[in-house]
């Protein structure tokens, strides 16, 4: 996935200022940044939600230009978006849910046993147990569960760039571990990963190969694990500061 000066804006008001940013297939990028910075509004605008206008730049995945299309149209071409916060859907199975994404996604009725090896497949790779597909879609679901369920649709849609917008907050550390687990055992090389996340803590179990701080809806630094390393051990002002005295040097050469 290719992120081109992308600026978003929510309500007439800009967010996203201008960020471009390169995922390729079979890399982990983990994008961090402090409350306010904009990880959500670029998981929601790169998903195509119709709150986030997006006023200049481009998405392209696979090298298609995707910046105009419609949700259901960029999951079709491969997008995946996990939520922060996943709803409840009473009523529809998990089974019935994940079979009707699939066929969206495909734009094919996917045969019972088709979809079935699928999804035995991907319960196997996460460690589930086959009950867990027969509950109604996050209806009461604790935290980890609902992220568990996010990464379930992850094994049976199998995107080439899943953007997985916190999907960390909430959870206790035995859930923190099992779904990033989880991740690890779906991870592909035809597939990229934008892990969005506030903390370090789930990059001790999901490696990144490269680590992006987002601040004033730009990315103003990037390295390797170090780097998340460094901010758990300091926090962001040391990076936020150095950002604002640079803009504050810049302002004034005008």
């Amino acid at each position: 996935m290719q992120v081109q000066d992308l600026r978003v804006a929510v309500e007439g008001k800009e967010i996203v200022k201008g960020l471009t940013l390169t995922v390729p297939a079979g890399e982990v990028h983990a994008i961090m940044g402090p409350n306010g910075s904009g990880k959500s509004t670029l998981a929601n605008a790169l998903m195509g939600h119709p709150r986030y206008e997006v006023t200049a730049g481009h998405v392209l995945l696979r090298g298609e230009d995707i910046t105009e299309l419609k949700p259901n149209e960029r999951a079709s071409k491969g997008l995946f978006l996990a939520m922060q916060y996943p709803t409840a859907v009473p009523g529809v199975t998990m089974v019935n849910f994940l079979r009707a994404a699939l066929k969206g996604v495909q734009g094919r009725d996917v045969p019972i046993r088709e979809f079935r090896q699928r999804l035995n497949e991907a319960l196997e790779a996460l460690k589930m147990d086959e009950s867990f597909a027969r509950r109604y879609v996050n209806d009461g679901f604790s935290g980890g569960e609902k992220k568990r369920a996010e990464v379930l649709q992850m094994g049976i849609l199998k995107p080439v760039m899943a953007v997985m917008d916190e999907t960390d907050s909430g959870l206790d550390i035995d859930a923190l571990r099992t779904v990033s687990e989880g991740i690890n055992a779906l991870r592909t090389p035809e597939m990229g990963v934008l892990l969005i996340t506030h903390y370090q803590r789930m990059l001790n179990y999901v490696t990144p190969d490269k680590v992006h701080v987002l601040y004033k809806g730009r990315i103003v630094r990037s390295g390797g694990l170090e780097l998340a390393t460094e901010l758990e051990a300091k926090g962001y002002d040391w990076i936020t500061n150095e950002v604002d005295a640079e803009e504050g040097d810049s302002n004034d050469d005008k």
